[in-house]
């Protein structure tokens, strides 16, 4: 690989006798793995070789038109990466913010450690990477995550002193990309570096107006320029007082078996308090009201928990303890439940995707030959009678989408924008 003259000089002087070790892994092929999802029932994935400190995280390519991984059990994230959120220290019942999430690789980690407690608000300034994110949460099959699209500045009149744990994932020259992308070299100069560092200084200070107190400040970067990572971590404790470092920590390509990244944890000192917050009140017409609740007593076992919100036609169910949103830009305001139509609702994908077998009325498993058909938008026609109307469809035991039953035939109600060529 033919790196930057520039980069061949600045990591010669910093690595010293490593040095020679350091550049020959870029003459190495990338490194894939993935995450397996505790929210999904999982199968063996003995055959695969488990990622040291990763408690999810496994070496090997997974297929995007798997059934893994169309039913969240699977995402694909390389191993470095997935350190950031095992150095979070993320609990039940914690509000976390995913600062700079898309497309989702930290979002979906945490959400494995959350489980359905909670509140995660994942974060993407990109309207169209937002979309992504929409998606990739949709799949893992979370209850208590919103998907925002904003600058870190506008956050933070909403979210003062609100998060337990915030990741940041700044932006930054990629150096630990070069190998996966080396695309990404073309950009690389030191003068990008140093725009970097200002933006990454510019991000966290929104960061930390948003940290409540005792919160932790998870930083990563996927370079190892120290311009981006110990420099800004010394700028953090000098800048904040309240602020000291719990750990820090760089992954080489020579020393770990994985692409680059940096992880720091900063922990705010002063006393923890958290802020009470009240949940929104149900803005579903009474009209509304009725067409959820028919649907539900047909096809629900349980109570979901939260706020009922409507935007539009369509319903969504918002974690409880978030505060007013009304002002920000909203990609995924909660789980999404379905649409109203005229005299009717229909659920959505992500609700069949969310919700277990034991959780609904009616569930029907594929085989592996029908889940094809199913998402390449195909209808199903079925050997035996079943019950009319909304059934959840599993494969292996995991939920894929609603679809509705008639006649013995399933009709297709996966999203024509996912279906498989």
């Amino acid at each position: 690989m033919n790196l930057p003259k520039e980069f061949i000089e600045k990591y010669d002087a910093l690595l010293g006798i490593e040095a020679a070790a350091f550049f020959a892994t870029f003459d190495e092929a990338a490194v894939s793995a993935f995450r397996v999802n505790p929210l999904k029932k999982l199968h063996d994935f003995s055959d695969y070789e488990k990622i040291a400190d990763s408690k999810f995280g496994y070496y090997g390519k997974i297929s995007g038109k798997s059934a893994e991984f169309l039913t969240g059990v699977v995402y694909s994230q390389e191993p470095a990466a997935q350190m950031v959120v095992e150095f979070a220290d993320i609990q039940e019942g914690q509000r976390v913010l995913d600062l700079c999430a898309a497309p989702g690789g930290k979002s979906t980690h945490i959400l494995s450690y959350l489980g359905d407690s909670g509140v995660l608000v994942s974060n993407e300034i990109s309207g169209k990477r937002a979309k992504i994110l929409v998606e990739n949460l949709e799949r893992t099959g979370s209850r208590n995550a919103v998907v925002l699209n904003e600058s870190p500045e506008r956050l933070t009149a909403v979210f003062a002193d609100y998060f337990d744990r915030i990741v940041v994932d700044a932006p930054c020259s990629g150096e630990g990309m070069f190998r996966k992308d080396p695309d990404a070299m073309r950009y690389w100069s030191q003068d990008y570096v140093k725009e970097c560092s200002l933006r990454q200084q510019e991000i966290l200070s929104a960061a930390m107006t948003m940290l409540a107190p005792g919160g932790k400040l998870i930083y990563s970067t996927c370079t190892w320029s120290p311009e981006e990572d110990e420099e800004i971590v010394d700028w953090l404790t000098e800048n904040f007082e309240t602020l000291s470092v719990v750990s820090q920590q760089k992954f080489w390509p020579h020393e770990f078996r994985g692409e680059g990244q940096f992880v720091a944890v900063l922990e705010d000192k002063r006393m923890t308090n958290r802020k009470t917050v009240k949940s929104g009140k149900s803005n579903l017409s009474a009209e509304q009201q009725k067409l959820w609740s028919i649907f539900a007593a047909d096809s629900l076992k349980i109570e979901l928990t939260g706020s009922l919100q409507v935007f539009g036609d369509a319903l969504y169910l918002l974690p409880e303890g978030l505060p007013d949103l009304s002002n920000l830009k909203i990609a995924r305001n909660g789980l999404h439940l379905g649409t109203f139509k005229k005299n009717r609702f229909e659920p959505s994908l992500a609700l069949g995707l969310t919700l277990t077998e034991s959780e609904v009325q009616k569930s029907l498993a594929l085989t592996e030959s029908e889940f094809e058909k199913y998402v390449r938008g195909e209808a199903l026609q079925l050997t035996e009678s079943a019950a009319a109307g909304w059934t959840q469809l599993t494969v292996a035991g995991n939920g894929l989408d609603f679809a509705k039953i008639s006649q013995q035939t399933i009709k297709n109600h996966y999203p024509k924008g996912l279906r498989l060529q």
